[in-house]
């Protein structure tokens, strides 16, 4: 039996806006939107890699805020956990540095504008919820 791995996915929260970033591979991947992040490495906290694959694929500094309920499967053996995150005082903007080659800050009214992953679909219609509701 192969064990599971995580993935984190980011949902970095800005002023009521929620960050969406294009990925750009691979190739059936490019052009959907996802919650940026990345796998937790062994050993590592899942908190820890969040703020590790903001680092590297944003260019930015941030804390994770709190995780939102549920597991969503990916290719086994990975399955996404998606925490809330903010920025940093003094971060840098976001960039989209590695796998992504655009970003949005997406608005409630506006979250279904971009073609978003299907594995991400679920995570991002809890975040709306949120929004709306003026938590984080």
């Amino acid at each position: 039996m192969t064990e599971r791995i995580v993935v984190v996915g980011a949902a970095l929260l800005d002023a009521g806006r929620l960050l969406a970033a294009r990925r750009s591979a691979p190739p059936e991947l490019a052009g959907r939107w996802e919650l940026p992040g990345g796998k937790v490495e062994p050993g590592e906290r899942p908190e820890d890699a969040l703020v590790r694959e903001l680092r590297e694929e944003l260019g930015v500094e941030a804390e994770a805020v709190e995780r939102v309920p549920g597991e969503w499967p990916l290719k086994a053996p990975y399955a996404l956990h998606v925490w809330t995150a903010r920025l940093l005082p003094g971060s840098a903007a976001p960039e989209p540095l590695e796998d992504h080659d655009e970003l949005r800050w997406l608005t409630p009214d506006r979250l279904w504008e971009v073609p978003w992953l299907d594995q991400d679909v679920p995570a991002v219609r809890e975040i709306a919820a949120r929004l709306a509701a003026g938590t984080r």
